[in-house]
């Protein structure tokens, strides 16, 4: 496997042209993601934690630890667009955020339950938007990108797969140094 199929097991997030549907499979995804991350995490425990999924990439404790923040960040990006008028969104440094305390010290069933009830919200209120909220938008000042909602519903439901793949793939490799 080379290091792009490594970094990008589900390929990379190129929806094209958004329709409905689409939206309502991501929502769907999204919905589903906690029990999918729970089920994939329940047995992981000491050393494993710290299986990586390719060189220099994050271990598994970091990625759940990672996929609250990201998505905590997410639901305020969508409730910021939907309440205000193109609102420029506070980026993070997440590379950073990975190598904290708290990502390194408390166990990871406190992410998987702050991404339970962060779904459960992001779902409920994603599943009761209407079209013309889907076209709402934020702009991301690290990308210089203004972006609408109905990419960013995808964006997010591909970034939970994503590292999902990648927990999948560390606890198949079983490597924590890659030297």
């Amino acid at each position: 496997m080379n290091i792009e199929e490594l970094k990008y097991p589900i390929g990379i997030f190129k929806p094209g042209e958004i329709k409905i549907e689409m939206i309502n499979g991501w929502i769907e995804e999204l919905r589903i993601l906690p029990e999918l991350l729970s089920n994939t995490v329940k047995n992981i425990d000491g050393e494993s934690l710290l299986y990586t999924y390719r060189p220099e990439g994050w271990n598994i404790q970091q990625l759940v630890h990672h996929l609250a923040d990201s998505h905590m960040n997410s639901i305020i990006r969508f409730k910021l667009a939907l309440t205000e008028d193109n609102p420029i969104i506070k980026p993070y440094l997440e590379g950073e955020w990975a190598k904290m305390y708290d990502v390194k010290e408390v166990p990871i069933e406190a992410s998987v339950k702050i991404i339970q009830g962060v779904h459960a919200r992001l779902s409920a209120l994603l599943s009761n938007m209407g079209v013309l909220d889907f076209a709402r938008t934020y702009t991301h000042p690290e990308h210089g990108k203004t972006l609408d909602l109905a990419f960013t519903v995808g964006m997010y439901a591909w970034h939970g797969n994503h590292h999902l793949a990648h927990i999948k793939s560390a606890m198949k490799l079983k490597k924590v140094n890659w030297n």
